[in-house]
């Protein structure tokens, strides 16, 4: 056994160890957590936008749509701020557990919770 591979040994092995894990698939890691409530809140965001652009006018009082649109922009704002915290913070790639892959959804779906709703908002402008 010579000098240089007893020092070697421990150098490999700190390598080793500052790999990130992957989570298991039943795991539900604090990024997995974060990304999935930011696509759900996003999404909830993309319906409620929906229906402010779909103008129910039957079912509605007529504050309503202003009312729908300012909560999907809300909650695309919401969506993408929080999206973009986990994916900033995502030690791996894609496929590790880090959430990396559900924030970049819920980066997506925010934007189109956002647009919705800004659509939405100056539609309610527009007809009072």
């Amino acid at each position: 056994m010579s000098v240089a591979s007893v020092f070697a040994a421990p150098a490999a092995a700190a390598h080793v160890a500052v790999q990130p894990a992957a989570a298991g698939f039943y795991t539900m890691s604090p990024g997995r957590l974060g990304s999935t409530t930011a696509a759900l809140v996003a999404l909830v965001g993309v319906v409620v936008g929906g229906l402010a652009l779909a103008r129910s006018t039957g079912l509605s009082r007529p504050g309503a749509l202003r009312g729908r649109a300012l909560l999907a922009l809300a909650a695309g704002l919401f969506g993408m701020l929080l999206g973009g915290v986990v994916a900033a913070t995502a030690d791996g790639g894609l496929g590790t557990g880090n959430g990396l892959g559900g924030a970049l959804v819920a980066l997506v779906v925010g934007l189109a919770s956002m647009v919705l709703g800004g659509l939405g908002l100056a539609r309610s402008r527009r007809t009072g």
